[in-house]
């Protein structure tokens, strides 16, 4: 299936969001579920008003959500503590709070171990059956 990239950022006072493979399509919000729908209604408005509609755009597509450090760590403060970061991810709680403050930025690796650490808690919540 066809995926639009949308990155979704924090800065001082809202989310902007915007698709990284479309020219022309932005949207922001106070929260992360602002900028995504934000970004919704803009591709929905994009392709009422556009004649020349990217290949992209036609038939099924799906949005696929990139974060970039500082927002991720931040969008998700109230679920993760930096102690179960800290335990999925192998870097310590400090180094976390420097990304999630913006005071520092992640390395590649460092940046791959907090996403292979979602991804593995993801998997094996997956699993799990109540």
């Amino acid at each position: 299936m066809k995926q639009v990239k949308v990155i979704i950022e924090r800065s001082a006072d809202l989310y902007s969001s915007f698709a990284e493979n479309l020219e022309g399509i932005y949207g922001g919000g106070e929260t992360v579920a602002e900028a995504k729908q934000s970004i919704i209604d803009a591709i929905a408005l994009y392709k009422e008003y556009n004649q020349d509609i990217p290949d992209l755009l036609k038939g099924d597509y799906e949005l696929v959500y990139q974060f970039d450090t500082e927002s991720l760590l931040n969008y998700y403060k109230g679920i993760f503590t930096n102690a179960a970061l800290e335990r999925i991810t192998g870097i310590n709680q400090k180094q976390l709070q420097h990304y999630a403050s913006g005071l520092k930025k992640p390395r590649a690796t460092q940046a791959q171990k907090i996403e292979y650490g979602l991804h593995a808690l993801a998997n094996e919540l997956l699993a799990i059956k109540l």
